[in-house]
């Protein structure tokens, strides 16, 4: 199953590389810890975890990250001799580590799943244990993990319905990682059913709900203000908003055109969008701009900045990160 599993991804590398790279070009900043997603780290990090005992948390992106500040608030005073070492796959995430982990984590980019990267990244860092935030299944690396016999753990997991017919459908190759797991966080007990049905072992399955509702109304003094951030914009106290989340190329121009219609029976309407990447900023708001919608962008509001004339403006795009949770919380 690996032979096959190696011959098929690096044919789908070779033929996505070129897409891949682009599209990281794109985004910017792409050559920041490039090497590390080929799992070369510098001395600096090799230093810092040399002759260590390293725990090496995963977090996909933002939402995850967040989980994982969370999770390492908890771990540090517990296990104060331990390195901890925190990877994502974003920038956005990268980002987000910088700004809420202090500077003795580790910080790093996953790496990419091909055998050659994942076995360089495990020689170098040693891990002594593995938390995935939520279902990150990567083959060559759980089959790294598993051949090194390193605990690993899964944390706030959720299988959707569409995530499980998937996995069903490879059981043959998924089964054994799930059984692999030496301790499993589900969000509810129908996820940890679905988990033991993919394979988990019963006895490691436990539910503890969604970490990252439970983060959502953390530090309430520190929580972003949206009502009086949206008033300062001229937005009506009250007014209906619109939260765009996490989108993705082409979705903010369908919600521009949705919230242009919904205006017609809610005049007060007023649109949130929030990039997936936040390095896409620019892109977005020169679509928008086409389309005549009337923006600001996040990072151009500060504290100083005056209020605007009521009706001024349709749009608040949000070109920061770790705040969309604030406008979900507004917004319902």
């Amino acid at each position: 199953v690996q032979f096959i599993y190696n011959i098929l991804f690096e044919a789908c590398f070779i033929l996505s590389a070129p897409y891949y790279f682009l599209r990281m070009r794109r985004r910017g900043g792409w050559r920041r810890g490039f090497g590390e997603r080929l799992g070369r780290y510098s001395t600096k990090f090799k230093q810092a975890i040399s002759n260590r005992d390293v725990i090496w948390l995963h977090a996909v992106s933002v939402g995850e990250v967040n989980i994982c500040v969370q999770l390492i608030k908890v771990l540090q005073p517990r296990l104060p001799n331990l390195k901890l070492v925190v990877s994502t796959t974003t920038t956005t995430g990268m980002s987000e580590l910088h700004k809420k982990l202090p500077a003795e984590v580790g910080k790093i980019y996953y790496p990419m799943d091909r055998r050659v990267f994942v076995r360089r990244a495990l020689a170098t860092i040693r891990p002594k244990a593995v938390v995935l935030i939520e279902a990150e299944i990567w083959p060559n690396f759980l089959w790294g993990l598993q051949a090194r016999k390193i605990p690993h753990f899964l944390v706030n997991t959720r299988i959707s319905g569409k995530s499980f017919r998937g996995y069903c459908r490879f059981r043959f190759l998924f089964r054994r990682f799930f059984a692999g797991f030496s301790g499993v966080g589900a969000q509810s007990e129908h996820d940890a059913k679905r988990l033991v049905e993919l394979g988990c072992n019963n006895e490691v399955v436990n539910v503890f709900g969604s970490c990252k509702f439970d983060g959502t109304g953390i530090s309430r003094e520190s929580l972003l203000d949206v009502s009086n951030l949206t008033q300062n914009l001229g937005v009506p106290k009250g007014a209906p908003l619109l939260v765009g989340g996490s989108t993705h190329s082409g979705e903010e121009v369908i919600l521009a055109r949705l919230a242009r219609r919904l205006r017609e029976k809610h005049p007060d309407l007023f649109l949130v969008l929030v990039p997936r990447h936040a390095e896409r900023g620019r892109e977005v708001g020169d679509a928008l701009a086409k389309l005549g919608v009337r923006f600001v962008y996040r990072s151009e509001i500060g504290s100083n900045t005056p209020p605007r004339e009521q009706g001024s403006l349709d749009c608040l795009l949000v070109n920061t990160t770790g705040e969309l949770k604030y406008f979900y919380e507004e917004a319902a």
